[in-house]
């Protein structure tokens, strides 16, 4: 892989061949990407789901859209710096092509803003309540319809992969979805493969999947225009993570090791003493121990020690890119940046005590039980109303009823089963944690 190529400012649709140097100085393409991807409403709806705790009424816990926000931010830190030392490794890229440092932290920054996007209700539980409802649930009942591909897709149904459907597909009068540059959509996927084979090597990019069927011919088009390279030739596609992907994973990986481990303090989850104790480990050849000793309140030592190590893992992964970078372009490097990291035992210490006192504490547990409830229940609603088993649930007022009550869903008559339950997944994977409350209330009944 190159850079010339892997930074393409190409667009879905686009008949001429975008040039960096040709660019507009005061509203360049890829910052274009963030805008868009900010004013979208797929983004918005990240205010109501859950980061930390479901339906938290507490305003200092993260959302999906603070968490996003805050992902973002860290994400631009380590695209400039990176992109500052690249562009002095390979000064062609800005003698001959114009490319600045900035274009890299634009492009990894937007890649962050929307790395949560395709994230359904109810957190990681939210997608094992969708895809179980097509392995275990009623939505078994399709199985016979469809590929072996398009049946993986629904039964690991992946927020990743929702993720690309939502900033890539076709729509009534919207070609391109949000019309992203092909450099950021690169750096968007994470795992750029299709759902079979599942988890084929422990390479890091075939952890998850991040592409549904309904947009492999996108996905392909974007993989060869960045001249990704293709690691499975034959039945099934797969291409090597486009390098600043690695920077996009590694700005997600700070902020939900220590910010979640900060909403679980001021939740009171962790202990706080306990838990300055380990951020004290991962800060202490940086700490400024008079400075930290003369703060007074949690929130200020908390705050203090979170912008300490927030600063000495950017300064880590950006060490560790750039270090393996001629591997990552050739395609052989297989690992999260903070797997080679030097604070690895820090980090997994935070992330040990965030699993056991915040993702299983009770409160948490007992909101997914609800949720995971309530999207089964959804998806049973909409299936029924939308791909009824008979003539007769067709024409059923009930059903008539529901298809009315969710004018986003324009189904056309000539869809296939696996591209009408997609776009039916997809759809209760947009809803908010509240409006999936809400939904379910309404369809039982319960609530007018």
């Amino acid at each position: 892989m190159n850079w010339e190529q892997l930074l393409s400012l190409k667009r879905y649709g686009d008949t001429n061949k975008r040039l960096r140097k040709e660019q507009n100085e005061t509203r360049l393409g890829f910052e274009v990407d963030y805008d868009r991807i900010i004013f979208s409403s797929a983004f918005r709806s990240l205010q109501d789901k859950t980061q930390v705790i479901p339906l938290s009424k507490t305003d200092f816990v993260h959302t999906r859209l603070t968490h996003s926000l805050e992902v973002s931010v860290v994400g631009r830190s380590l695209g400039r710096l990176a992109g500052q030392k690249i562009l002095e490794k390979h000064p062609q890229l800005k003698e001959t092509h114009g490319y600045q440092m900035n274009d890299f932290g634009a492009i990894v920054a937007a890649s962050c803003l929307a790395h949560d996007i395709g994230n359904p209700p109810f957190g990681h539980s939210g997608e094992k309540a969708i895809g179980e409802y097509f392995s275990l649930g009623n939505g078994k009942r399709f199985k016979d319809q469809l590929s072996d591909k398009e049946f993986q897709d629904l039964i690991k149904f992946e927020g990743n992969a929702n993720g690309f459907k939502i900033l890539t597909e076709n729509r009534p009068g919207i070609e391109g979805g949000l019309r992203l540059s092909y450099a950021t959509l690169g750096a968007f996927i994470k795992y750029p493969k299709e759902s079979l084979p599942h988890k084929p090597t422990k390479n890091i990019g075939d952890k998850k999947f991040g592409v549904f069927q309904s947009e492999k011919e996108i996905f392909e088009e974007i993989a060869e225009e960045l001249g990704l390279k293709n690691v499975r030739n034959g039945e099934f596609t797969a291409y090597s993570r486009h390098p600043l992907a690695f920077l996009v994973e590694a700005a997600d990986d700070i902020c939900y090791t220590i910010i979640d481990f900060e909403d679980g303090i001021n939740l009171g989850l962790i202990d706080e003493e306990y838990a300055l104790e380990y951020l004290i480990k991962l800060v202490k050849s940086s700490i400024n121990t008079s400075k930290y000793n003369s703060l007074t309140s949690t929130a200020d030592r908390l705050s203090y020690l979170r912008a300490l190590a927030i600063n000495t893992l950017i300064t880590e992964a950006v060490a560790i890119f750039l270090e393996n970078e001629e591997a990552i372009l050739k395609g052989e490097f297989h690992e999260a940046l903070f797997d080679k990291s030097s604070y690895e035992a820090q980090i997994k210490d935070i992330i040990k005590i965030s699993v056991e006192r915040i993702y299983q504490s009770e409160e948490v547990i007992n909101k997914e039980i609800a949720g995971y409830k309530m999207l089964s229940h959804l998806l049973d609603t909409y299936t029924e109303a939308f791909l009824p088993e008979s003539a007769a649930l067709e024409d059923s007022n009930y059903n008539n009823l529901i298809r009315k009550s969710v004018p986003k869903l324009k189904i056309q008559e000539d869809q296939s089963v696996y591209e009408t339950l997609m776009q039916l997944c997809s759809y209760t994977a947009s809803l908010t944690d509240g409006i999936t409350v809400a939904s379910f209330e309404k369809y039982k009944g319960l609530k007018i």
